[in-house]
């Protein structure tokens, strides 16, 4: 259910490495417990951000829950699919990837839940 290649946080966010930078999102357990995304608030491009900070916000028709950067690192790009359509994480969390970031310190990787760990984490 969760892809092998990617890390995971305790806070339910996933990071995909490719090369020197990620691509970051939110797991499928997370989508399942917010319900219908309705909004998301990322940041602006170049905001440098540390590992375990809020970088933006989810908005679901139960809560607001905040998103949390797996790396530190400067924010490339974000996924502006998703500032339109943001139910796609509903229907993809694994490929509806949020902000892509610029990973300062490969080392902070080590830190993250591989797929089994994550997986016994929401089981």
């Amino acid at each position: 259910m969760y892809p092998a290649d990617y890390k995971y946080t305790k806070d339910h966010e996933w990071i995909k490495v490719e090369g020197a930078t990620g691509r970051v999102g939110i797991t499928d357990f997370a989508q399942k417990q917010l319900g219908d995304v309705v909004y998301l608030d990322l940041p602006q491009v170049g905001r440098v951000v540390k590992q375990g900070e809020a970088f933006g916000t989810v908005e679901s028709v139960k809560a607001v829950s905040e998103l949390y950067s797996p790396v530190s690192g400067e924010v490339t790009a974000i996924n502006t699919t998703l500032t339109d359509k943001p139910e796609a994480v509903n229907k993809d969390p694994h490929g509806s990837w949020m902000i892509e970031i610029q990973i300062a310190s490969p080392a902070e990787l080590a830190a993250l839940l591989p797929v089994a760990d994550y997986s016994a984490l929401v089981k």
